[in-house]
């Protein structure tokens, strides 16, 4: 399966990329804005948590807006992979009823869209530290395994989801309804270390891999620490076995899924 799943990746990458493209330019077509929405979108939901949480709820951690758009752009990425898989098929109907193309490719063209709005969302946290004048550690160089666990894991829940979204008309509903709970269970605007009372602040990161990695790149960017090592190798080793398992479902599968759409 490892074979064929990277023969059909380095196959249909173009294809990926090419999608990516129209999906980006579609998306700002006739926008009198264009793409500084993909800025103005963040910022203004950053500005917001900033003032509703820091403002109102005085939350007390330091560079705290560059703290709510660190878990902000993270999140971001996973929610829209994830609700956008729920009906990948369903959506490229006329696509793959025509041609045969590997479905999961249909994810990674999603993933390349948001991946890029989200490195749009890091410049700005770069630009931010800068005006801020955050000092600068070697830890920042976690950002790359971190990001790249989050991609594995994001891929690997995606793929489950687009199987099930062909069979189960609900599916969609019970995705948002169940990711409205977990974003509030990952600290996207509160810091779950000390919001949290122990010991179910040491269970809550570990066991929510978002909340895991958020809080990884936050310490990391703004602390200049490297933590929760072990978590991370784990993560990385859960989300792969996953990613293997969805690829093989969607394989053994996608014969019948145009059948059903």
């Amino acid at each position: 399966m490892l074979k064929r799943f990277w023969k059909d990746f380095t196959q249909y990458f173009g294809y990926a990329i090419r999608s990516a493209k129209a999906s980006l330019k579609a998306e700002v077509a006739g926008s009198y804005l264009n793409w500084i929405w993909w800025i103005l979108n963040p910022v203004s939901f950053m500005l917001i948590y900033a003032f509703i949480f820091g403002v109102v709820f005085n939350a007390a951690e330091d560079y705290f807006a560059i703290y709510i758009f660190i878990g902000l752009s993270m999140w971001d990425f996973f929610n829209h992979t994830v609700t956008h898989s729920v009906n990948m098929i369903k959506r490229n109907k006329s696509v793959v009823t025509k041609i045969y193309l590997p479905k999961f490719v249909l994810i990674i063209a999603d993933m390349m869209v948001n991946g890029f709005k989200m490195a749009i969302s890091f410049g700005i946290v770069i630009l931010m530290m800068i005006a801020w004048r955050v000092p600068v550690h070697w830890s920042v160089l976690y950002f790359i395994p971190v990001i790249m666990v989050l991609f594995i894991g994001t891929f690997a829940a995606a793929t489950f989801l687009m199987h099930l979204g062909v069979f189960i008309q609900d599916m969609s509903n019970i995705v948002n309804i169940v990711l409205r709970l977990v974003f509030y269970f990952t600290g996207i605007f509160y810091n779950i270390q000390t919001r949290v009372p122990a010991p179910y602040n040491y269970w809550a990161i570990r066991l929510n891999p978002l909340a895991c990695l958020i809080t990884q790149m936050r310490d990391a960017l703004l602390n200049g620490q490297v933590s929760l090592v072990t978590m991370l190798l784990l993560w990385f080793v859960i989300s792969l076995i996953f990613a293997a398992l969805g690829v093989r479902t969607i394989y053994k599968n996608e014969n019948s899924y145009v059948k059903v759409i």
